[in-house]
């Protein structure tokens, strides 16, 4: 089985969420930003200083391909056992924790343990109830019915 990371599918639905802007802004959170979602304040893009400088699209797509793989490592060494998953919910655990950060998907400490158990109704509805589902709306919903169903959304 491929690594998720590297997972088409997985890929294209992150790109959807995240979006692609070639040219950095400030995101929600106050951090420069740009292509799809790389936070260039915590690691820093060769000729992106300030709102408005540009990359390429095949850099995005570099840095993209970096940032995932780089999230599904500290995912591996904090969750071990989310390997296990079937795709489509690894999917779900990465797209979360690329969307918000490792540390903070950690703290979604119910959702994990009912995923942990395979409690799946459970999972969707602990990612329901949450900040972040109020903040990434559409988002949340098409990955908590991921989650429940077992099947890519």
């Amino acid at each position: 089985m491929e690594r998720i990371e590297h997972n088409e599918k997985f890929l294209a639905q992150l790109k959807r969420h995240e979006g692609l802007r070639l040219e950095a802004y400030i995101c929600p959170a106050g951090a420069l930003t740009v292509g799809y979602g790389h936070n260039c304040d915590v690691w820093p893009v060769e000729g992106v200083e300030k709102e408005g400088d540009v990359i390429s699209r095949v850099r995005a797509e570099e840095l993209l391909v970096k940032d995932v793989a780089g999230i599904a490592e500290d995912v591996d060494f904090r969750l071990p056992w989310w390997r296990g998953l079937a795709e489509p919910r690894q999917a779900v655990i990465l797209n979360m924790a690329y969307n918000m950060g490792v540390p903070r998907l950690l703290t979604f400490k119910r959702m994990l343990a009912a995923v942990f158990d395979e409690n799946w109704h459970r999972a969707g509805v602990e990612m329901l109830d949450s900040k972040w589902a109020t903040q990434v709306k559409g988002r949340a919903a098409e990955l908590a019915r991921q989650m429940v169903l077992g099947d890519w959304e």
